[in-house]
């Protein structure tokens, strides 16, 4: 039974300095603990074939017409420049969909590779099924994300602070090209190979951009910078803090990649931090769309020699560009809080009354989610904003807005339903499943994952879902395990 892989290979036929040929290492008893199979069909893949494919998602068997390669690559990691590499990741190819859409099948945690730097190439359990899980959720929240498609055991011990049963993750991405490729070949590489490389990405992901397109490199610059700002919008309307907003973790397809010391923050605070690793909150929630202005300024850096002939007009040209970052998010943010708030028009006050309902968040540390998810049903009896006069005084000042637009107040609630999610990966609720994953119990990640796939659904069955985590003393930390 064929499995449905349609492998071309078109990364590969660029320049041999931006990749390495190289297979992944077999391993010992390969064994498929969850198949995502949406996913799967949506590729135009065989799912029943899938089932038995463990040795293809282990990297055990090559399948046909892939061309397996570890992608070379730069990037600023906190603020430092190194030079970088897939170390535990190979891209089998590039799987084309029924529907001619091209994708990049990549093995997560496969062996080591030309570009390890010392490390082993392998992945533990815990954090490739927490990638699984965040992906899937961001998919849910129409975020755009890399997906994952496989998760398998690989019957191997994987040796961290303690021995972890190994893992391999599938993942499904536009494309893998990050700011740091460009970096990589601004850096390394002579100005033609940078220009093979903006001519293959502009090619694959926006088309719009032709050969004859008028200064085609500023505008592939300020197309980038729009999808970016798009993104990180969508992330800071959804409470998400990445964690780790390196430029090799910045995709130039748009799409939020890799899900190590990331999550969802519960009590509103703009300070927060969740990564181990960040003590000085650089990629704090707060900090996110400034830090997303720093990593494409440095992708405006690697592009300079093909924006202008001229040094001086280069550098112009990539300013101006950047500049308008700030404008498209603001545009997006704000466009997002008014549809969460069920604001169908546009009024002088709006930004106000937004900025003033996250201020008595933040004073009254009620939690991001679950406030806006009040405001939808109409139920603030549980909030710790109720019965607060400064928020009695916002509530009537929404409701006075609301009564300007001529949209009826069951217009306004489909609206809210469909911007604010009732539920989201809660912590405390991922490390659950985590935990009973790796002890063998995979009902709970299941269950999760069922109610992760509906998130704007208001049911009394998601009702456990969105309870808080017992109170701590101890802050929530994430690690950069995948």
């Amino acid at each position: 039974m064929k499995s449905g892989w349609n492998f071309d290979n078109s990364y590969s036929r660029l320049p041999d300095a931006f990749f390495t040929s190289t297979n992944p290492t077999p391993v010992k008893d390969p064994n498929i603990v969850i198949l995502n199979e949406p996913l799967a069909k949506s590729l135009g893949l065989n799912v029943e074939a899938l089932q038995s494919q463990a040795p293809v998602f282990g990297g055990n068997e090559i399948p046909e017409g892939a061309s397996p390669l570890a992608q070379a690559y730069a990037g600023h990691q906190f603020g430092n420049f190194t030079m970088l590499g897939d170390g535990r990741a190979i891209l089998l190819g590039e799987h084309i969909t029924p529907a001619g859409n091209r994708v990049d099948i990549q093995l997560k945690g496969s062996g080591r590779t030309p570009f390890s730097r010392g490390g082993d190439g392998r992945a533990a359990l815990g954090p490739m099924l927490r990638e699984y899980i965040i992906s899937e959720a961001m998919h849910a929240l129409n975020i755009p994300t890399t997906r994952s498609l496989a998760v398998v055991t690989t019957g191997e011990g994987t040796i961290r602070e303690t021995i972890l049963p190994g893992a391999i993750l599938t993942r499904v991405a536009a494309s893998h090209i990050r700011v740091g490729t460009f970096q990589y070949a601004s850096a390394a590489r002579p100005v033609q190979e940078l220009k093979e490389l903006a001519d293959y990405t502009i090619k694959r992901h926006y088309p719009a951009i032709d050969d004859q397109t008028q200064n085609r490199y500023q505008q592939f610059l300020q197309e980038v910078v729009k999808r970016q700002a798009d993104l990180i919008a969508k992330w800071q309307l959804v409470g998400f803090i990445h964690g780790v907003m390196n430029t090799d973790n910045m995709t130039i397809s748009g799409e939020t990649i890799d899900y190590g010391p990331c999550a969802f923050m519960d009590t509103f605070n703009p300070e927060t931090v969740f990564s181990s690793i960040d003590t000085q909150g650089r990629y704090a929630y707060k900090n996110q769309p400034r830090i997303a202005v720093w990593n494409l300024a440095r992708f405006a850096e690697s592009l300079l020699p093909l924006l202008h002939e001229d040094d001086d007009q280069a550098v112009q040209i990539a300013q101006d560009s950047i500049s308008k970052f700030n404008d498209y998010y603001n545009a997006n943010w704000i466009q997002g809080m008014r549809a969460k708030l069920g604001l169908f028009t546009k009024e002088q006050q709006d930004e106000a009354l937004i900025y003033k309902l996250l201020q008595l968040m933040e004073e009254n540390q009620a939690d991001y989610t679950n406030t806006f998810r009040a405001l939808t049903q109409g139920q603030l009896k549980d909030s710790p904003l109720f019965g607060k006069p400064e928020f009695d005084e916002w509530m009537n000042e929404w409701q006075d807005r609301l009564n300007q637009q001529p949209q009826s107040k069951e217009d306004v609630a489909e609206l809210m339903r469909a911007n604010n999610p009732a539920v989201i990966p809660r912590n405390h609720r991922v490390e659950e499943a985590l935990d009973a994953a790796v002890e063998g119990d995979y009902n709970v990640m299941h269950r999760l994952l069922d109610v992760l796939s509906k998130p704007f659904d208001y049911t009394k069955d998601h009702a456990e879902y969105c309870s808080l985590p017992e109170p701590s003393n101890r802050p929530y930390r994430t690690f950069c395990g995948t």
